[in-house]
């Protein structure tokens, strides 16, 4: 069966697929005038963004901050909920090794957490990733390590990291820690705790996952997408939930319709332009004719990896501040905990009781995946009281959401299959891929709708790539080699001299007090030589404490002037370097005359 209907002039938009992506390229349509349709295959719109209303307990997905870089996705977010935005301050914590960690980063709490022996050796090995970083950047384990040093990252990261995606972090790409945590380092951390930042969600300089305070709709994310939905409908656009687009058809460099499967009939739909947000490897495998072997093989090269929400009911009026906690305890399978309350008290109808969401990180078809709900339901309980949040007994109900495909895995083969399709899809002229799953791209909220933007503005005649939407904003940074930029990174002259001053005053600290309850006639005869030095010092308790305070300060000021003639040397070098290649490209433009 053919749809004859068409929109405002020529032009007849399918999207495939209703989440943030698929809405906000039909919201954007409609108000340019241009026709769409949306079909969403599941029952309720939004993707991975959508809010899930269990007894009027209302459970996001994950978490969604609505906090962006992106002035013309705050726009859109302003237009739609224009009264029905929340500012909520953030708290967020890490569960390691019984204790919890704040996050973003206070040095103090840390410090006492950790130990000092342990951090220490944190602040050691952050100093060895500074002067001898790993010069290949290829997984996410080298990536992370050059920017916090390996002991942190072994702390801190690699437990986590790994039991979100079911695979080691040396399989994981780079370009998944540099898209996710742009410009996060272990130095930008420190300066988030130690100094006053503006936490307005309009505060364009703070690094996003850093972030203090932000916007969120009252009722969740999926208020969102519902009202978008509604105002696409106003405009006469379709919305189809429970519609399964089964088949791609394609004729010769373009697709002609697609066909969808509602409510047990099938039914065709053509279009002038095609928008999929649906996952890469659906895509291809679902496109007639089929596109060449080695494509299909691409395809089925990509992997995803799929959670569930555990949705806990509990008969306490509060348990914990925190919007979400990390859980790096390697003893559950519990990845996060989500307070819903703390997102919005309007989540919870009964403010007498909390709603907490466990998110459990899985692989479609595997133990977790297929257990019972009621076996969750437990699961989730006893997991709770094992890390110290809630004692089984106090959850009185609770409910189970699985979600397909949350996360596009960025492992050692995507990149290589993911240039094969793209190099197929390149020579279809009216198919353009958005959001995240559609393009096998971890964006955030934000970015996968600034995808949808840009790819509307093609079908008004830009020229977008899609593919150069970064993870920022700021999406083109002037980089005046590549190669020497990563080969000779700038040396952050704070995190460098911090490093240093606290790696030798520590060292001076646990040496002197050694020594002293060594005790014995000669008590460190050579150390006591520093007194000549550092007035005051002596090989005592209270001259420790007095020999860490001078090495500190005399370590941290060599280490700055260390860090700020290596940064001035390379800054010259950089510069002949950008000289040479303006003059050659000058020789090259005047040849071609």
């Amino acid at each position: 069966m053919q749809d004859s209907r068409t929109g405002n002039g020529d032009k007849r938009v399918i999207i495939i697929g209703g989440g943030p992506a698929g809405l906000t390229a039909a919201y954007k349509l409609s108000r340019a005038g241009i026709r769409s349709d949306v079909f969403e295959k599941d029952t309720q719109l939004g993707g991975i963004s959508k809010t899930v209303n269990y007894k009027d307990y209302h459970f996001d997905l994950g978490g969604h901050r609505f906090f962006t870089k992106a002035s013309k996705v705050e726009e859109m977010w302003n237009e739609v909920l224009t009264e029905d935005f929340l500012t909520r301050s953030r708290l967020s914590r890490i569960y390691y090794h019984k204790k919890f960690f704040h996050y973003p980063l206070k040095p103090v709490h840390t410090l006492w957490g950790l130990g000092i022996w342990n951090s220490l050796l944190i602040l050691l090995s952050y100093f060895k990733a500074k002067l001898l970083p790993s010069p290949n950047e290829e997984s996410l384990e080298q990536w992370v390590s050059n920017r916090f040093g390996r002991r942190l990252y072994l702390t801190f990261f690699k437990t986590y990291t790994e039991k979100v995606w079911g695979i080691p972090c040396s399989e994981i790409r780079a370009e998944w820690a540099a898209q996710r945590i742009k410009g996060l380092s272990l130095v930008s951390a420190i300066k988030n705790a130690l100094v006053s930042q503006n936490s307005s969600p309009s505060n364009k300089k703070v690094i996003k996952t850093l972030i203090d305070s932000f916007k969120y709709p009252k009722l969740g994310p999926g208020m969102m997408w519902e009202t978008v939905a509604d105002l696409v409908r106003e405009k006469g656009s379709g919305v189809h939930l429970r519609t399964e687009v089964t088949s791609i058809i394609r004729n010769g460099n373009s697709i002609e319709a697609v066909e969808v499967r509602e409510n047990g009939a099938t039914r065709r739909w053509e279009g002038t332009d095609f928008i999929s947000s649906m996952p890469i490897r659906e895509l291809i495998r679902k496109m007639t004719p089929p596109p060449p072997p080695e494509v299909l093989k691409a395809a089925e090269g990509l992997c995803y990896r799929d959670f569930l929400t555990v949705a806990l009911v509990v008969d306490k009026k509060d348990v914990f501040p925190d919007n979400w906690i990390y859980i790096h305890d390697p003893e559950v399978k519990l990845g996060r905990v989500q307070n819903f309350k703390n997102w919005s008290p309007y989540m919870v109808p009964d403010q007498d009781k909390t709603c907490l969401g466990l998110e459990y990180f899985c692989f479609e078809g595997d133990e977790l995946w297929t257990m019972a709900d009621e076996d969750l339901i437990e699961l989730g309980k006893r997991e709770l009281e094992a890390v110290g949040l809630v004692n089984a007994s106090d959850v009185t109900d609770g409910s189970v959401v699985r979600v397909e495909k949350a996360y596009p895995v960025y492992d050692s083969k995507y990149r290589e299959c993911l240039d094969t399709i793209r190099g197929f899809l390149s020579g279809l002229d009216n198919l353009q891929l958005i959001g995240r799953n559609g393009m096998h791209k971890y964006n955030n909220q934000d970015h996968s709708m600034l995808t949808a933007m840009c790819a509307v503005e093609n079908i008004q005649g830009a020229s977008h790539d899609l593919w150069e939407v970064n993870e920022e904003q700021e999406y083109h940074e002037e980089v005046t080699d590549e190669a020497v930029v990563r080969a000779f990174s700038r040396m952050d002259k704070l995190g460098f001299a911090t490093a240093t001053g606290l790696s030798a005053g520590l060292m001076l600290l646990l040496a002197t007090l050694w020594l002293t309850i060594k005790g014995g006639d000669v008590v460190g005869p050579n150390l006591a030589l520093l007194g000549q030095y550092f007035i005051g010092y002596t090989v005592t308790y209270k001259g420790a404490f007095i020999g860490m305070v001078y090495g500190f300060v005399w370590f941290f000021l060599f280490g700055w002037l260390f860090a700020y003639f290596r940064n001035a040397a390379l800054a010259y070098v950089l510069y002949r370097i950008k000289k040479k290649t303006e003059m050659l490209n000058f020789r090259d433009f005047i040849d071609h005359f």
